[in-house]
């Protein structure tokens, strides 16, 4: 697809302040910027491409686009009794109950009757919104709507990148100039001891999978203080990496052969050199810039060559959380809100950048970038917390417990709201569509 102009006027990805809104004025104002960058992200986009490419690891664009209006309705509009705006809602958009491959044959409506959909559901529960305060309760489901939101506006961004859209011309800037500050090389090292890991109960919002915060008992373990770069990746291709069965375990190898990988999805050799794939565009390996787009079984065969291994999910916590004496932070750096110096977050530079950028952000212990830049793989399954209770969402952890993998720490693609220490995300070992990379532990 060839680069398009935006209709309208720029719709810059530009963070909320923080804390997390909860009153009636607040969340209005996050729900309105919101769905405006939402549209924004595919207001260039023809029909045709709304369509889209049937694969495994997409959706239609406008179905995903009905999906998020939906879920406002269950949660907020339903909830309290109204009606559905659609008849047929639960039929087109509800994700649980229609299954992935059945929604590029759904009778679904015009982009202008989709946008309309969303249009009159924001008016109506904004209209509730100004009849005054919200109790606690509604708070938190106007919360964890928007955070669906800003999940599915993530997601709108890699599924360009993954079928070869062009990148929005008005995303924000990345870090000037490559690195920021000299990182010392190597890996930082991290006492043993009883640490907390978790969500704790006064977290001005967390999803189902973070609660109950809980102690564990870590070994001592070095971490490497930055995320594997893409010559560092290369080095383990240009090896041979992908042929050698040793770096592989039998899954690995079968998804490996399934595909016929032997790089990166996103990579090709053009006259003896590496490129990479960004949108629509292939550009020159950038080598200190983070490898992205790689599976979880990718960065075990790296670690294995490289006589590594991922951290697990708490270690990757305690790493990001503690300082010397011991308190826990909600970010590597502290208490303060992400920023662009601490953090490359809000479709920031529409990329990966170096990984020596944004020196603020870095740990008690000298790590880089732990939020930001790329999701990180952990060595750690999905599985629930000790005591874990399904929240009103009910589908959004269960479901997925015992199949998928935890990353760690949020992209360039992703809101500066959903980073933070505790925050899991979960994907199936073999996606390569997201923007994720990794960093490895000593053995």
């Amino acid at each position: 697809m060839q680069g398009r102009t935006p209709r309208g006027d720029p719709v810059y990805l530009v963070a909320m302040p923080c804390p997390i809104p909860r009153t009636s004025a607040d969340l209005a104002r996050w729900s309105t910027e919101l769905r405006r960058r939402t549209l924004g992200l595919v207001a260039d986009l023809c029909d045709d491409d709304l369509d889209c490419e049937k694969l495994t690891i997409t959706n239609p664009f406008l179905w995903e686009l009905g999906h998020v209006g939906w879920f406002h309705e269950r949660f907020l509009l339903r909830a309290n009794g109204e009606p559905s705006l659609r008849a047929d809602a639960d039929e087109l958009f509800d994700s649980m109950e229609v299954i992935h491959d059945r929604r590029w044959d759904l009778p679904l409506p015009k982009r202008s009757d989709v946008l309309a959909y969303l249009e009159r559901l924001q008016a109506v529960l904004h209209a509730r919104l100004e009849r005054g305060e919200l109790s606690d309760e509604d708070a938190s489901l106007w919360q964890l709507c928007l955070f669906h939101e800003e999940m599915h506006a993530e997601a709108f961004l890699y599924m360009r990148q993954t079928l070869g859209y062009a990148m929005p011309a008005w995303l924000p800037p990345g870090p000037c100039g490559g690195a920021d500050a000299a990182l010392a090389e190597g890996d930082a090292e991290v006492p043993a001891g009883v640490y907390r890991v978790g969500a704790e109960r006064d977290e001005a919002f967390s999803f189902d999978n973070e609660r109950q915060a809980h102690d564990v008992e870590l070994d001592a373990f070095r971490i490497a203080r930055r995320l594997v770069s893409q010559v560092e990746f290369a080095a383990f291709v240009d090896d041979g990496g992908y042929r050698d069965a040793r770096w592989w375990n039998a899954e690995a190898l079968a998804r490996r052969d399934h595909e016929s990988a032997e790089h990166p999805r996103d990579w090709r050799r053009e006259g003896g050199a590496w490129q990479r794939r960004a949108f629509d565009r292939w550009v020159p390996l950038e080598p200190d810039h983070a490898v992205m787009g790689v599976s979880w079984y990718e960065a075990e065969a790296y670690c294995a060559w490289a006589d590594r291994r991922l951290p697990t999910e708490f270690e990757w916590e305690v790493a990001a959380a503690y300082d010397a004496s011991g308190a826990r932070r909600r970010y590597p750096w502290g208490e303060a809100a992400p920023d662009a110096s601490r953090a490359v977050l809000d479709a920031r530079g529409g990329g990966p950048c170096s990984v020596q950028s944004c020196a603020a952000g870095d740990s008690a212990l000298g790590l880089r970038q732990l939020i930001g830049n790329v999701w990180e793989w952990t060595a750690s399954d999905f599985l629930p917390y000790a005591g874990f209770a399904p929240a009103q969402y009910v589908e959004y952890s269960e479901p997925w417990f015992g199949t998928r993998k935890v990353l760690r720490g949020g992209a360039w693609s992703t809101s500066s709201f959903l980073a933070r220490n505790t925050h899991r995300n979960f994907f199936q070992p073999w996606r390569r569509d997201v923007p994720t990379g990794f960093r490895t532990c000593a053995r």
